[in-house]
């Protein structure tokens, strides 16, 4: 393939308040990549999600030590995809150093000056679209991280920089920093949002993204997998929550309340003719607010119906939404 493909189904969104488009549903590696995906199958994925339209992949470098980083840059110099094609984005905070100070925790000057170097080298390319603090530091001043990641910006390291399960208040704090110093400020965040988790989104957020038109390019769409309605019978063995590291999930998962009330879905789902999975992923391009759906898939099969969800979303009307609140009310 030459580049990811240009569907015209798919919707291409501004990420926030920038100029930059972005496809309603795109690609991610948190878990899978490195744990469940080798570099074939990673290639695979990617390649049946640049078919799809998606042009935004999202990586960490805290995701398996940074080997999911180095997969996914080895992934796309295997794909060829031109750099222009497509958008890049990565997470600096939680370190891969094993606790050495000043390399994980932080988002000191140091670190992130240095972070991203590693990213790059990893992604095997010059830049990224979208750098992420993955999470807020209390410990460095946010006068130091607004201007270090404005400085990375400014390098052409980074197009944009963005913030990662970050509270109001602290995106706010950055944004009147960059601009009382003429400073790159923060144009997108990356929370956590779906069905069941919501109310950082929808309510917390409600003024910035009116004051602002801060982005968010979403994670967890399907609730780390509960709302696929696949765990009905406890997680398989050959779920990637079944890892060692993501006993927490697994725990989740066999909550009997949640996959009770998740079940509720499934008429909805089987009416629409689509799975409980699509149902969930479209449900979440309905907010106006959010930019881009990250997914993420250990097989190509499962990308493929992840991006069929396109075909799903024009179906979920005032009604059908305000049939699956009612679904999923205590």
């Amino acid at each position: 393939m030459a580049q990811p493909a240009v569907n015209k189904d798919m919707e291409y969104r501004r990420l926030g308040a920038t100029g930059l488009r972005v496809s309603v549903l795109s690609f991610g590696s948190w878990v899978t990549f490195d744990t469940q995906l080798d570099d074939q199958l990673a290639i695979d994925c990617m390649a049946a999600a640049g078919e799809a339209g998606c042009n935004f992949f999202d990586n960490a470098e805290a995701y398996a030590g940074g080997e999911s980083e180095a997969i996914m840059g080895r992934s796309l110099q295997d794909l060829g995809w031109p750099r222009w094609s497509y958008v890049l984005t990565t997470k600096v905070f939680f370190g891969i150093h094993g606790g050495v100070p000043n390399m994980g925790m932080t988002l000191n000057r140091k670190y992130l000056l240095q972070a991203i170097e590693g990213s790059l080298e990893r992604l095997q390319t010059d830049f990224v679209d979208v750098l992420y603090c993955h999470r807020s530091d209390p410990n460095t001043p946010m006068e130091e991280v607004v201007w270090a990641m404005s400085d990375i910006v400014s390098s052409g390291k980074a197009t944009y920089w963005g913030t990662s399960e970050w509270s109001a208040a602290e995106i706010r704090a950055a944004m009147a920093i960059a601009e009382r110093h003429h400073l790159h400020k923060p144009v997108t965040e990356q929370s956590q949002y779906n069905l069941l988790e919501r109310l950082r989104v929808e309510e917390e957020y409600a003024d910035l993204v009116a004051d602002t038109g801060y982005g968010n390019t979403i994670w967890s769409p399907l609730a780390s997998g509960l709302l696929t309605g696949k765990y009905r019978d406890g997680v398989p063995d050959d779920s990637r929550f079944a890892l060692e590291g993501y006993e927490w999930l697994a725990k989740r998962l066999n909550d009997p309340s949640g996959v009770e009330r998740v079940e509720r879905l499934r008429p909805i789902a089987d009416r629409l003719d689509c799975t409980m999975a699509q149902l969930a992923l479209a449900w979440c391009t309905t907010n106006p607010a959010v930019s881009t759906v990250i997914t993420g898939a250990s097989k190509v099969e499962q990308v493929v119906s992840n991006f069929e969800t396109l075909a799903v979303i024009p179906k979920l009307d005032d009604a059908v939404k305000a049939e699956m609140e009612a679904a999923l009310a205590d």
